[in-house]
């Protein structure tokens, strides 16, 4: 029984922040009608507030984000064109990013630096690992199926890395920049600040979730290679 709890535990430190994100999303996304623009709207109001007119708003099928290499604020379709409460929460969280990188932010630039590494080196570890999988079958090395567990260790261990650089600049993003702007900006009423909290604290749990994730599958790994 111990273990079960302790197994229960784990699964609701792991994948209760993802459930909370989603249900904190879904419950502050209905459609206002009373609100005077989009999230895409209100996104190129608060860059061209910022000083930051050459970078535009574009929309996406791969997520919210703002894209610190092509310099552009990226939303999905329900975010860019929707009027709710997570629509312009979220807009204001991905304008943050875009002011973090203009004032130059040491984490930002941190992060930044840490992806230039971590995506070749993702990129090049898959080849690795189709390469050494086909040479272990053929040579029946069971040596350099350990080699690629130690590989993939150590990946995971870096994304956690860039996870935990990556939550300071999500929390500034969304209490620093995103709340003080609509706040003070009166683009949203004062009854409806509570739900933007809410909606900007999940999208830094977001990162939360990914690094307890990446720590549960290296978990995962020890145990398989013990």
């Amino acid at each position: 029984m111990p273990y079960v709890a302790l197994a229960v535990a784990i699964l609701l430190l792991v994948f209760g922040p993802m459930l909370y994100v989603r249900w904190t999303m879904a419950r502050h996304g209905g459609d206002r009608p009373d609100f005077p623009g989009t999230g895409g709207e209100l996104a190129r109001h608060l860059l061209d507030e910022a000083g930051l007119h050459q970078v535009p708003v574009e929309l996406t099928d791969h997520g919210d984000h703002y894209d610190p290499v092509d310099r552009v604020v990226r939303l999905g379709e329900t975010h860019f064109n929707g009027r709710s409460v997570t629509a312009v929460a979220v807009a204001a969280h991905e304008v943050g990013h875009a002011v973090q990188h203009r004032d130059g932010m040491r984490m930002f630039g941190l992060r930044m630096r840490l992806m230039r590494v971590l995506i070749p080196l993702q990129r090049a570890a898959d080849v690795v690992f189709l390469v050494s999988g086909l040479v272990a079958i053929t040579l029946r090395a069971p040596v350099i199926l350990l080699g690629q567990g130690v590989l993939l260790v150590g990946m995971m261990a870096l994304s956690v890395v860039v996870h935990l650089v990556t939550l300071p600049v999500e929390l500034d993003a969304s209490w620093r920049r995103a709340l003080p702007a609509l706040e003070n900006g009166g683009y949203i009423a004062p009854e409806d600040i509570s739900g933007a909290r809410s909606v900007l604290r999940a999208a830094a749990l977001t990162y939360v979730a990914s690094a307890l994730m990446s720590l549960l599958d290296i978990a995962r790994l020890r145990r398989i290679f013990r």
